[in-house]
């Protein structure tokens, strides 16, 4: 799955000592509001006004800093203007030249920045040698290689304290997010924490550990009857009532499982998987990643035991990406889009295992009425319908119609991911067209209202007329699969999976090992994680390169994939769900999920080992900045 938050925060943290900071170091408690700009840029000179305004009203609370991000193709002359405000700076006169650069109205031609040098009294003969220095050139390429890095891809670009503004830019708007009030707070601090690499795994493991330490303390018996609780629609028998760690894993677990298809849908049109040759190493990969442990596990354990085979099979994809963030550029960036992609594909390995080897009480009449109900949803789909509301009653009939089948209705959210509808790209032309047209009618009647002496214009028609404008060609930019993705994934990575960890690990530590069957499950799964998945991952890999079917990255050494293959082992709730649909007797079951954390946690550590040792991976330069 992706990675929550990424591109939110700003790599390389504000340093007083090398960036433009107005007034000097910030104070102790000031705000720091950092923008990537371009001198050119008609966006980055309206929004000017809206800081100076900001400065006024905040002081020394707020500090302001300024980092080159100059577009020389969209804005020919950026590249000169950024490299004269650093050869200014180099006289102590950065924010001197800042002003004077964007007060002049464009075109802005070397003879107009040569003027506002003279203008602020630089010594122009050190001017001409330090705009022409390589070093200066290095200065302001190494601005614009971090905002690349960092994500920027337009000006201006705002981080408010490290974190990126996507607010918006009008000055109550701003004020508020750098005041702070207590909503404000609370947004930014949870932004911050899921823009930390391994933020989802660190809930995933708190709801764990939580789970853990109440089933093991005298406050089991209260958690127990909060996860069998039983509620719901109807009798305590109607197909609706269900306990409280059912209602989780068949139903807040859908929307998980709507994640997993939304992205082997996106992997399979637009990612991994579109080139056959890219595609075949994670798939051939998954699929030994799961035939490999399984026969670990079935090596050890027969009989009675043999149905468990299937909870070392999956791989967390949180906590391995986790993994691989905290150890930053030990990983080559080829290993981490391989692990990404492998676990999308064993996502896809989890997904059949449930529906074909967990079926409960299975009813064909009602697996009958789900097909019927994914053929309306396909008619749905090629009749481009785009309307919300009929995806999700036909997902909740769906929901329905499987659970009572038998079948683990959670899979409802996959068959939703395959028929959102989705739309070819627009004409950004077009969209922007509509925007600034429905702006500049606002524009226009606001200044006719001053100029009338009358009031504020939100009341007239023509404010409607604009909302609706901007806010369709907002929604335009994104279809209607993506922004259920926007919208679902923080609360999968949040609250979903969270809440079903917290309800399937709560379980005794202090099971019975002493019967042969306890511990051949025990030993199963553990060796099945460790032992098994990056074997199975690692014996793919070597017959598909061997048989060039497919290539390793080429940024990947040996060592590095070995040290991706043990990170495989590291296994998701998925595992924790499996165990209970593979053991209806708990004591097993719990033996299992016992297995499941210490074969995590120990394959956590040899791929992470491994990894340390890798050499650092080099940066490839950056591209240039797009128009």
């Amino acid at each position: 799955m992706s990675e929550p938050g990424a591109g939110l925060r700003l790599l390389r943290p504000v340093d007083p000592d090398r960036d433009h900071v107005r007034g000097g170091p910030p104070a102790p408690n000031a705000v720091t509001l950092l923008i990537y700009g371009d001198y050119l840029c008609p966006y980055c000179r309206r929004i000017r006004l809206v800081l100076a305004r900001l400065l006024e009203a905040l002081g020394d609370r707020m500090a302001y800093v300024y980092r080159q991000f100059p577009n020389e193709r969209a804005h020919p002359g950026a590249d000169f203007a950024a490299r004269a405000a650093e050869a200014a700076a180099l006289q102590g006169r950065f924010w001197p030249m800042h002003d004077a650069l964007f007060n002049r109205e464009p075109p802005l031609t070397h003879d107009h920045v040569l003027e506002a040098a003279r203008e602020i009294g630089l010594d122009m003969d050190r001017f001409a040698r330090d705009v022409a220095d390589p070093a200066v050139a290095a200065r302001v390429e190494e601005d614009l290689d971090d905002g690349r890095r960092t994500g920027v891809t337009g000006t201006p670009t705002i981080f408010i304290d490290g974190q990126r503004y996507d607010g918006a830019w009008d000055f109550y708007s701003m004020l508020e997010a750098l005041e702070l009030p207590v909503g404000a707070r609370v947004r930014r601090t949870a932004r911050a924490f899921a823009s930390l690499p391994a933020s989802a795994g660190l809930v995933l493991m708190a709801a764990a550990a939580a789970a853990l330490v109440l089933a093991n303390t005298p406050l089991a018996p209260l958690y127990r009857r909060i996860v069998e609780a039983q509620f719901g629609l109807g009798l305590i028998q109607a197909p609706l009532s269900l306990s409280v760690g059912d209602w989780i894993s068949e139903g807040l677990l859908t929307i998980f499982f709507l994640l997993v298809g939304l992205e082997i849908r996106r992997e399979m049109t637009a990612g991994a998987f579109t080139d056959r040759r890219a595609a075949a190493l994670p798939i051939l990969c998954a699929i030994g990643g799961v035939l490999a442990p399984a026969a670990v596990y079935l090596a050890i354990n027969r009989g009675a035991t043999a149905s468990g085979w299937s909870a070392p099979t999956s791989t967390g994809i949180a906590f391995a990406l986790g993994v691989l963030a905290v150890l930053g550029d030990r990983v080559p960036m080829g290993l981490k889009v391989f692990v990404a992609a492998l676990a999308v594909v064993d996502d896809i390995l989890s997904v059949l295992t449930l529906a074909i080897f967990y079926p409960q009480n299975f009813t064909p009449i009602w697996l009958a009425a789900a097909l019927a109900i994914v053929a309306l949803m396909f008619a749905l789909n090629r009749s481009r319908v785009y309307a919300g509301w009929p995806y999700l009653v036909a997902t909740l009939a769906l929901w329905l119609s499987l659970h009572a089948a038998g079948v683990s209705a959670a899979l409802a959210g996959v068959v939703l991911a395959a028929f959102i509808p989705t739309r070819p790209a627009p004409a950004a032309g077009l969209l922007l067209a509509q925007a600034a047209t429905a702006l500049a009618a606002l524009e226009h009647a606001e200044a006719e209202a001053k100029r009338a002496g009358a009031g504020a214009i939100i009341q007239e028609p023509i404010w409607d007329w604009a909302a609706r404008n901007l806010s369709a060609a907002s929604a335009r930019l994104t279809s209607p699969a993506e922004r259920v993705e926007r919208a679902a994934a923080p609360w999968s990575a949040f609250v979903v999976l969270p809440l079903f960890a917290f309800s399937a690990t709560g379980f005794a530590l202090s099971v019975n090992l002493g019967s042969p069957d306890a511990v051949r499950v025990l030993i199963g799964v553990v060796l099945g994680l460790v032992i098994g998945k990056p074997l199975g991952v690692a014996l793919a890999a070597f017959a598909a390169v061997k048989s060039k079917i497919a290539l390793l990255p080429e940024d990947v050494t040996l060592r590095a994939f070995l040290g991706g293959a043990a990170l495989c082992g590291v296994s998701d709730p998925v595992s924790l769900l499996m165990a209970d649909e593979a053991f209806p007797h708990a004591s097993l079951a719990a033996v299992a999920k016992i297995g499941v954390l210490v074969g995590s946690v120990i394959a956590a550590g040899l791929g992470a080992l491994i990894l340390i040792t890798n050499p650092p991976a080099v940066t490839p330069d950056a591209g240039p900045a797009p128009a």
